[in-house]
């Protein structure tokens, strides 16, 4: 599932592209009305966790969210015809941008749009993020640390590739249940670093003296010392932990 930094990526890059524009916008699928938002003004493209929001005059935003398969393709105008699969076009002159096997793809009211933000917790990308309450949140959290972390309504954007990284980079053994606010604040300190290297360079970027390589996410072994990583379910996902560097409490 593309995680916080990359849809981050996609607001700032569509939205430099589109924002103030008049688009032409298309459903080749079939499978949202684009009557609200075809030949309408975009006035901004906003990222919040690993949704996206897009707001259109004298409409309702339009919500995507990328799921598992999710993804953008970017074409130089719109004369390059879309595949059957695509569920939305967003395009001007010069430039277009289709949309695929998306989770969700469809307007949201107003209340519906305040629930969703009501239901996450701080984006470690976002400027209007409240860090003291993000430390609360991940401190008075119930149960593992590794499972918090992939609740979104604890924080918004982490997935399971920056729980491992950023788990790694504070020492902290997933497992470990009420970690206090000095190490919530440190992993949110490192989340909001490491999440915009990422977003600026694509992909998730926990070294970046070597942004290709990870630490501990999906290796055998530690990249600093070598020992054999640990593997094991959390959350509804695989966690990812150095023995030495991660201790278990």
């Amino acid at each position: 599932m593309p995680e916080g930094h990359l849809i981050h990526r996609y607001a700032r890059d569509q939205h430099a592209a589109l924002a103030g524009r008049v688009l032409a916008v298309s459903s080749p699928q079939g499978r949202l009305d684009v009557g609200p938002y075809d030949g309408r003004r975009l006035r901004a493209v906003e990222a919040y966790g690993k949704h996206l929001l897009y707001h259109v005059d004298d409409a309702p935003a339009l919500h995507v969210h990328l799921g598992m398969r999710g993804l953008f393709l970017r074409h130089d105008g719109p004369a390059v015809p879309p595949r059957k699969g695509v569920r939305l076009r967003l395009a001007r002159a010069g430039v277009a941008y289709d949309l695929i096997a998306p989770l969700r793809c469809e307007p949201l009211p107003d209340d519906a749009e305040r629930a969703l933000r009501a239901s996450l917790g701080p984006d470690p990308l976002r400027a209007d993020a409240d860090g003291e309450d993000a430390v609360r949140r991940l401190a008075v959290a119930r149960g593992a640390v590794g499972a918090a972390l992939l609740d979104q309504a604890v924080w918004a954007g982490l997935g399971n590739a920056w729980r491992a990284e950023l788990l790694f980079l504070a020492g902290l053994d997933p497992d470990a249940r009420a970690v206090g606010p000095a190490p919530a604040r440190r992993l949110w300190e490192l989340a909001v670093r490491h999440l915009a290297l990422g977003r600026d360079a694509g992909q998730v970027v926990s070294d970046p003296a070597a942004p290709d390589e990870r630490w501990v996410y999906k290796r055998p072994t530690c990249r600093r010392c070598g020992a054999g990583v640990r593997a094991w379910p959390l959350g509804g996902r695989t966690a990812y932990a150095c023995p030495v560097d991660q201790p278990a409490v």
